[in-house]
């Protein structure tokens, strides 16, 4: 699948960076094959508007922003959040100002990070219980670039296959390849999968945890939301929970942009942020690894024969037999790469 050939994938919402990156001034970022510039309005909410000047198509991420609006660099036609042109400088004062616009975009802040959509939404930002939730923190990960497809990081992240593997320098068990299985939960925005994966407990998770001992039970409830965002909640025995929020935001087909943000019910003193950090950072570079010597474009039709397919690639073939009715619900087939 072509995330930029699917019109209807420009009507979910993408996290694209943390709030903080737009304090500097405005920044560019491309959402779907879309350039867009990201900046805070007068209120100190994100504004979202397509990367171009109708005035002369310079860059309006090159500009600046003025009294909550954003001012090209080149002549300094202005706009405002919805994208009208609010100033031109060189019209006399009495001169009318036309009725000049470019595109705008929906651009929220959640969770302390600014959340765009392209379209008409289908559905709300997802909704994370433990954000704000007495007793627990939350950790922000990492925001970055990978290269490699936004599907090919979510069908990753509900394989319990890979474990042994990818991460036996990590929590893998190499000894014990048979992957723990799934009990699943549909819905139409996508799917809850539970199981009890058993890990092998680094020094370093031992320290996070505080577990001695050298292997744990890991109660795993995953959620996917339709169409690249998930959240892992790990339960452990001493009941510490680590929820993980990881969501592959489509730059291009080939290109997403990983943001990584977690909540623990536990306190700094019991587990430096660095640390949490450190393990979680070990284990997604591991994936990363792998992910990005992949194919970007992911064959939606499971009979296709381009990619064959064991028991345990459940997951993933629900994933994609959603996307599919997705994509065709809304009138669009899948597209291949030629």
């Amino acid at each position: 699948m072509l995330a930029t050939r699917q019109k209807v994938l420009r009507r979910f919402w993408y996290p694209v960076m943390p709030m903080r990156d737009l304090a500097p001034g405005p920044k560019a970022f491309t959402l779907l094959g879309q350039p867009i510039v990201l900046w805070r309005d007068a209120e100190g909410k994100p504004a979202a508007v397509i990367d171009r000047c109708c005035h002369r198509t310079a860059k309006l991420s090159i500009g600046f922003v003025a009294d909550g609006a954003i001012s090209c660099g080149y002549h300094g036609w202005t706009y405002d959040r919805t994208g009208r042109c609010i100033r031109i400088p060189q019209l006399k004062g009495d001169a009318p100002l036309p009725k000049y616009s470019v595109d705008a975009y929906r651009a929220e802040e959640r969770y302390g990070y600014v959340w765009v959509c392209l379209g008409e939404p289908l559905g709300g930002i997802p909704d994370i219980p433990e954000a704000g939730r007495p007793g627990f923190r939350q950790i922000d990960e990492f925001c970055e670039v990978w290269n490699c497809s936004a599907l090919r990081v979510m069908e990753n992240s509900f394989d319990n296959a890979h474990f042994s593997y990818v991460h036996r320098a990590s929590f893998g068990d190499i000894q014990n390849p048979e992957p723990s299985e799934f009990t699943f939960t549909e819905y139409d925005w996508g799917f809850e999968a539970h199981s009890l994966v058993p890990v092998l407990n680094p020094e370093l998770q031992k320290k996070n945890l505080k577990v001695e001992g050298e292997r744990t039970m890991r109660d795993n409830l995953r959620t996917w939301w339709l169409p690249f965002c998930r959240k892992l909640r790990i339960k452990y025995p001493n009941g510490l929970h680590h929820v993980i929020i990881t969501a592959a935001t489509p730059i291009d087909d080939g290109h997403s942009q990983l943001i990584q943000f977690a909540f623990r019910n536990d306190r700094e003193e019991d587990a430096p942020a660095k640390d949490v950090i450190a393990f979680d950072r070990q284990v997604t570079n591991e994936d990363r690894m792998v992910l990005e010597s992949t194919d970007y474009d992911s064959p939606l039709n499971a009979a296709s024969g381009e990619e064959f397919h064991m028991p345990s690639d459940r997951a993933n073939l629900i994933m994609r037999k959603k996307l599919t009715k997705l994509l065709a619900e809304h009138g669009e087939t899948e597209q291949r790469h030629a």
